[in-house]
């Protein structure tokens, strides 16, 4: 049996290794779910018609060398349905997210950009509650909106309204994260509760005849990311926030593109009670739901411990956990030590069981 399961990793690891060839004859929302299909549109299609020396490492954050100066770049599109949502709405998340977005990637965000794209007929108390929403998360996190743009198109066609955020931020020296910095014997660590977001937007929905007291998570992770800095420097690999496809997504990313294996304890990642109950009931496993507060981060073994006393020590991190480190083998992959003592492969999904979440 181990030397058919060896046999099976390797044939695994081969089919992952295979350049990535968009041959899609029609866009559908598995397209956009952040999965398996979403790689393949960005990373046979996207990437290779817009690939420049700037690009480098396929991320939600692009680096920049401006005559000496360190910036980066990032730009989003949010289309979450409902508008708003317990704990948070459209608004909240094109701040905070795009905030996030420069955050892992190790810059301190300096200032944001908007566009809303407006249905018509879109009562105009909803937009100023946006409006408002937007300003009081900018002013909480201290990253100003400083332009934007807005367009108007014909009822029925945007669910009431788009909003696409960029940002500029400026990376601190310290740290240079990227993926090719993994190594065996790094400590993974997450910065709370998984799945929050997505779960709420689901119930939200009001789709599913389920009562559970479940708020998004969103909120800007700079705090914490600056006590990371501070306290492991140059030991810090790499910081992704699991949105799209969630934690399971992020991680296989990070496996893929380090040449590594992962491994997670399961029962070491936190979630939330009511969540679980959720997610057990409709069948979706946790890690692969959003969170859009949240963040994993790779470190060196030795400042594992300060990494993990810096982020429960930071509001927002009190939850923090050790979950899982990496590994020589299975290359590109991600396996999960179940509770009851066994060993799975967590890929990426396909699509996603939670579309338009943020």
């Amino acid at each position: 049996m181990p030397d058919l399961e060896e046999e099976v990793l390797a044939r695994i690891e081969r089919q992952r290794k295979l350049k990535a060839r968009f041959r899609d004859t029609h866009i559908t929302m598995a397209h956009g779910a952040g999965g398996k299909t979403t790689h393949t549109l960005i990373e046979g299609l996207f990437a290779p018609a817009f690939a420049n020396d700037a690009l480098g490492e396929l991320a939600d954050s692009a680096k920049l060398d401006v005559n000496g100066t360190l910036l980066n770049f990032s730009t989003d599109g949010y289309v979450v349905k409902p508008l708003s949502f317990p704990g948070g709405c459209i608004g909240e998340l094109a701040v905070n997210g795009t905030i996030n977005d420069l955050a892992v990637s190790g810059a301190r965000p300096l200032c944001l950009s908007t566009a809303f794209v407006i249905e018509e007929g879109l009562d105009a108390d909803i937009l100023r509650d946006q409006v408002a929403a937007m300003a009081a998360a900018a002013q909480k996190a201290g990253v100003p909106i400083v332009t934007g743009d807005t367009k108007v198109v014909e009822r029925g066609k945007c669910d009431g309204m788009y909003i696409i955020s960029s940002g500029v931020g400026v990376r601190d020296p310290r740290v240079d994260l990227s993926s090719a910095s993994v190594k065996p014997g790094d400590h993974i660590l997450v910065s709370g509760t998984i799945a929050d977001h997505g779960t709420a937007i689901m119930l939200a929905r009001g789709e599913l005849e389920l009562d559970a007291d479940v708020e998004s998570d969103t909120m800007s992770v700079w705090p914490i990311v600056e006590s990371l800095i501070d306290a492991c420097g140059a030991d810090l690999r790499v910081m992704r926030d699991p949105t799209r496809g969630g934690v399971a997504t992020v991680l296989n990313e990070i496996a893929h593109d380090a040449n590594v294996g992962v491994v997670l304890d399961e029962e070491a990642v936190p979630v939330n009670g009511p969540v679980r109950g959720a997610c057990e009931i409709l069948g979706i496993d946790p890690m692969y739901v959003a969170n859009e507060g949240k963040m994993i981060v790779v470190v060196a073994a030795e400042s594992g411990a300060a990494a993990l006393a810096a982020m429960q020590a930071t509001p927002g991190g009190e939850r923090a956990a050790l979950i899982g480190k990496v590994q020589e083998q299975p290359e590109g992959m991600v396996l999960v030590k179940t509770a009851f003592g066994g060993t799975r492969i967590m890929d990426m999904l396909i699509g996603d069981p939670l579309p338009r979440i943020c």
